[in-house]
């Protein structure tokens, strides 16, 4: 595979790539919604919305527009964005601004998930790690999270981890990007980065230079594989960078 040649350093997105919900934010949020009853759903609804929330939270527009304005109103934030969620799902504009502020604390008091990591990430870190590839992890998170990999028993593996708020800089941006090559000591050409973010991690990763790889075990984005390496599950990572 062209993404797997010359690689000397692989980076990882965290939350969605390394470190999962469980149960996922969508899949509670999506059965509440069902519960409401408002209209019928099909499968092709849940991931549009689904695309819709990773394309929002990619640094776009929207959320741009949505820190200025509720800068000062976290709640309305969550229920501005729960707003554009749900029109994303299908309902109309009156819809989703009635049932936005039911729905955002229906999540922000029910939704209590736990953290979980896949015995296969461990499985394929441990080899990459073995195989002598500079890892580490970058993260669209405000702030650091080394304690965080610390309990979940994965820092061993990485030589560091980088939070977009501690440089200023989110995905798809290219200062993040930079900067995890710095840490890395790695150049652009010889670093691939993995991310279930088709537009933060693809994308951004791709403008900044790197090789991309997108974990898409839910297939959200069957349109990626023409423009990357996708994988739906790590042991396809692993034969691909190991054999």
């Amino acid at each position: 595979m062209p993404a797997a040649e010359n690689i000397t350093a692989i980076l990882f997105d965290f939350d969605g790539t390394l470190r999962f919900n469980l149960p996922t934010a969508g899949e509670v949020f999506f059965e509440y919604v069902k519960s409401l009853n408002l209209q019928p759903f099909a499968e092709q609804d849940y991931l549009r919305a689904e695309r819709w929330e990773l394309a929002y939270f990619a640094s776009s527009r929207e959320i741009q527009v949505d820190y200025a304005k509720y800068k000062a109103d976290k709640k309305g934030f969550w229920v501005n964005f729960t707003k554009r969620k749900l029109n994303a799902l299908g309902l109309d504009e009156n819809t989703s601004a009635r049932f936005a502020p039911r729905a955002a604390a229906y999540m922000d008091q029910a939704y209590q998930p736990r953290a979980f990591v896949p015995d296969e990430v461990f499985i394929v870190l441990e080899r990459l790690k073995s195989a002598g590839y500079t890892l580490g992890v970058v993260s669209n998170r405000d702030q650091p999270f080394r304690e965080e990999l610390d309990s979940l028993n994965l820092s061993p593996y990485f030589k560091f981890a980088l939070a977009g708020g501690e440089v200023n800089s989110y995905k798809p941006e290219p200062l993040i990007f930079q900067r995890g090559l710095e840490l890395a000591g790695a150049s652009a050409a010889e670093t691939l980065y993995i991310g279930d973010n088709y537009y933060a991690d693809v994308l951004g990763a791709l403008r900044s230079g790197l090789r991309a790889t997108l974990y898409d075990p839910g297939n959200l984005f069957p349109e990626a594989s023409e423009g990357c390496l996708v994988i739906q599950q790590y042991a396809q990572l692993d034969s691909i960078l190991t054999s």
